[in-house]
């Protein structure tokens, strides 16, 4: 692929907490409308990568270039949260506001959209992740999986080029993992690119180009998912499958 469909550039990055070098070197590229699901132990640098890409956490030492703007000023780290949405393990979401003034209050603040035109884009995502009954219900009344689906309208309501998971399914009950899956996996057949964070192999197996696993703040082995899931190279990456998939 050209350097013009590259979204996200990762290079030779390193990050400590006190005496813990969480990552350690790590490089990756992401081509547009590539989804990219990051595996791993926990611990082994996962969530601190993907907040890396748009700044939450900041690196000592490295590169990192979003949509070929480089995260080496506050305003051009400004410029890339305008463009990348992030749902978390938590939900976000404001207890005091309805499902729809929820989605409304960003875009009016960041966008500057009038209430009306931020209306219609909220209704018309509540309706593409399913919910478009609760409209008027606050969070508390709402399920997990439910908030969690508005949390991802929600972000895409500012219409990002580039969206960011970290382990969304992690907080919710079993029943309630696949509802969010499917609107993941319809984004990614949109063509959305993703960075994913998660356990979830099914999705990765659906929706992933490439997963990597990651150890010690380190990329162990990156593949087709298929090929990483049936075929790994390296041992660390058998005996983490080895657990999670029951091989």
């Amino acid at each position: 692929m050209s350097s013009s469909e590259l979204m996200i550039h990762i290079s030779d990055v390193h990050k400590r907490f006190g005496r813990v070098h969480a990552l350690r070197g790590v490089s990756l590229d992401v081509q547009k409308g590539e989804v990219l699901v990051i595996v791993g132990p926990s611990g082994s640098g996962k969530s601190t990568l993907l907040r890396c890409i748009n700044r939450l956490e900041e690196y000592e030492t490295g590169k990192i270039v979003v949509d070929g703007i480089h995260l080496d000023s506050a305003e051009n780290i400004n410029a890339v949260r305008r463009e990348v949405g992030m749902v978390f393990q938590s939900f976000n979401l404001f207890a005091h506001l309805t499902v729809l003034d929820n989605l409304i209050l960003s875009q009016r603040v960041v966008r500057k959209r009038s209430r009306n035109e931020a209306k219609d884009i909220a209704m018309s995502l509540l309706k593409k992740v399913g919910i478009p009954e609760k409209t008027n219900a606050y969070p508390s009344q709402i399920s997990g999986g439910q908030q969690q689906r508005v949390a991802i309208a929600r972000a895409l309501a500012m219409n990002p080029k580039i969206m960011l998971f970290d382990e969304p399914t992690s907080a919710l009950d079993p029943e309630m993992i696949k509802e969010v899956l499917d609107v993941m996996l319809t984004l990614a057949k949109e063509g959305m690119t993703m960075v994913v964070v998660s356990h979830e192999m099914g999705f990765a197996r659906a929706a992933a180009r490439n997963v990597i696993f990651m150890d010690e703040g380190q990329i162990i082995e990156e593949a087709p998912p298929e090929e990483l899931f049936t075929s790994p190279r390296h041992e660390r990456t058998k005996l983490f499958l080895s657990k999670v998939l029951s091989l």
